[in-house]
């Protein structure tokens, strides 16, 4: 420790990973607020780039962000950098020699490893990269399987895989701290969960709305329309403590017919504490209701950390609230696998815009000061602007990452923080700021969804008719 004290000027390099680019910003953001650390990329910051350089932290700063993201690959102390290696060789030589000197010992092991992006490069290729850095004095011997330092070479080509120039872009060397968490994805993958729904969230985005709501140990974090749970299992892995309430009877039992292939019937043991229990993190769930997210049954009062979730679009899964007999003009009847009591409450429609409403409203009362909403949104692309976020005057924005779906549709995660406690003011607000009234047409997205899906298969039909008529051409 008494060694990375004496260090000074350092810069630390992130190397990303080239998926959910948008999710990347706010990600890396959001784990270094939890240190009270700034994100701070000097100057020439492209967020698209695969490589970021990151000022004003310490080692630990960098581990603590490692141990959490999914969007990063590893983490390095950055030595050295330029356009091309003469570039690359000016920088090292210039860097600190007090710096270097604690990891070029006599008595360490280590070895340097050459990373490309957008680039493969021969096994000989990487070795000659490696020779020619005979300037570095490395004192020490090389071990490949075991070593006490690691060192890399990392070499941009570009973004466009239809266009890899002969000579990288830029170049960087530096001591590699750590690696991110994209294990994550692999051994939370939803294929090898034991219960799992038709619109059972990805473990890569499940984990990345979790640090997006910086879930820590010891909160307690809340989904309204929990599903399957995938966020639940998420949160608990950092040390949450979960709970969620659904509409769906079936759902939060786990009874009904099941999603998985060549399964008809879900099992007595298909439920979502089955789920935390499959990765070890059963302890941490509190429970999961039954409950209409348009009729809160919590008490007044703040009492959740995190809200996190992903509301029925009405694609997959209907956007349904219960209603009573007077408005069954407008009822829904319950699926035929509905194997709940005898009494069935009326289900009604639960438009978009009510639900966002309602869920903004709902995070405004129950979350704490500096607690965090994030949800996602959908979104018809071609009429998308700003004005559609539902906005609350308790609740601050903080990101606004777009996932591609089609064409024509697309969906937003939304991370809000709670800046401050309701007044009665607000509510008048609400009436006279054009801002906080619910945007009306989030509730056709399910109509202009399926017509975009029509538009296409008009559009197919229509290139195999003109190719049938042309001869195939």
């Amino acid at each position: 420790m008494a060694i990375h004290c004496s260090r000074t000027c350092l810069q630390y390099l992130i190397h990303l990973a080239h998926d959910n680019v948008n999710f990347r910003l706010p990600e890396i953001r959001a784990l270094l607020s939890l240190r009270g650390k700034p994100f701070d990329p000097g100057e020439n910051f492209k967020e698209k780039s695969p490589f970021w350089r990151l000022n004003g932290l310490s080692e630990e700063d960098v581990n603590s962000i490692m141990a959490r993201t999914v969007c990063a690959k590893s983490a390095f102390e950055l030595w050295g950098h330029g356009r091309t290696h003469i570039e690359l060789r000016t920088s090292l030589l210039k860097y600190p020699t007090e710096n270097m000197s604690p990891f070029l010992q006599k008595d360490s092991t280590y070895k340097i490893n050459v990373y490309t992006f957008n680039k493969t490069l021969e096994f000989e290729d990487r070795i000659k990269k490696i020779d020619a850095m005979e300037y570095l004095s490395f004192e020490g011997r090389v071990n490949l399987r075991n070593p006490k330092h690691i060192f890399c070479l990392l070499e941009d080509y570009g973004t466009d895989p239809n266009d890899i120039p002969d000579e990288p872009l830029y170049i960087y060397f530096g001591r590699w701290i750590a690696d991110g968490q994209r294990e994550l994805i692999r051994s939370h993958s939803v294929k090898n969960r034991h219960f799992i729904g038709n619109t059972s969230m990805d473990a890569g985005l499940s984990f990345i709305m979790a640090n997006h709501a910086r879930v820590k140990a010891y909160d307690l974090v809340y989904d309204p329309f929990v599903g399957t749970g995938s966020l639940l299992v998420a949160c608990s892995h950092f040390g949450a403590y979960v709970c969620g309430t659904d509409i769906d009877y079936n759902t939060i039992h786990g009874i009904g017919k099941a999603s998985r292939k060549n399964q008809k019937w879900r099992g007595p043991d298909e439920n979502i504490r089955a789920n935390l229990r499959q990765y070890g993190s059963e302890k941490l769930y509190v429970d999961v209701l039954v409950s209409d997210a348009s009729k809160p049954i919590w008490r007044d009062g703040v009492l959740f950390d995190a809200i996190i979730t992903d509301p029925p679009y009405g694609i997959r899964e209907s956007t349904r609230r219960t209603g009573s007999q007077k408005d069954s003009v407008n009822s829904v009847k319950p699926s035929e696998d509905y194997v709940g009591d005898s009494h069935v409450p009326v289900s009604m429609a639960y438009h978009l815009s009510d639900i966002f409403t309602d869920l903004l409203n709902f995070s405004a009362h129950h979350l704490v000061i500096g607690g965090r909403l994030v949800y996602w949104l959908p979104i018809y692309r071609p009429e998308y602007c700003e004005e559609m976020v539902p906005l609350n005057a308790c609740l601050r924005l903080v990101s606004n990452c777009e996932q591609t779906l089609s064409s024509h549709t697309s969906r937003r995660l939304i991370t809000m923080e709670k800046i401050k406690e309701p007044e009665e003011t607000d509510a008048l607000a609400h009436l006279s700021d054009p801002h906080f009234s619910p945007y009306q047409g989030h509730n056709a997205f399910r109509e202009k969804y399926f017509s975009g899906i029509s538009k296409r298969t008009l559009t197919g039909k229509e290139e195999t008719n003109k190719m049938a008529t042309n001869g195939g051409e």
